[in-house]
């Protein structure tokens, strides 16, 4: 079970880690910050939640593990990309986990 949800986190993790690492002028930084990490989380989080349901602690565990990246790439004033981030991956997680179960009433 842990190894499976493993790639989940991994995916959150290379999201938050590696893409800041593209950014090379203030316009590309807010690309990343609003449009492209946001999309990834979202779509991580619609299969996360199609194959393990709504558990809430995925959101709760993305918006966390942005934290770090804030004083290694950013400056506090994204802090609140935390809180975003962690709704976004709700979202996510309720759209899949609506679909999977709709999915699953139809066999």
């Amino acid at each position: 079970m842990y190894k499976k949800k493993a790639i989940y986190y991994l995916i959150t993790i290379l999201n938050f880690y590696l893409l800041p690492n593209l950014i090379v002028d203030t316009g590309s930084g807010m690309s990343m910050l609003l449009i492209i990490m946001p999309l990834i989380i979202l779509g991580n989080s619609i299969f996360y939640g199609a194959v393990f349901g709504f558990k809430i602690i995925f959101a709760i565990i993305t918006a966390v593990l942005f934290i770090p990246s804030i004083f290694i790439y950013y400056n506090s004033s994204v802090m609140l990309y935390s809180i975003i981030y962690g709704i976004v991956s709700l979202i996510g997680i309720g759209i899949g986990s609506y679909f999977f179960k709709k999915n699953r009433e139809n066999l």
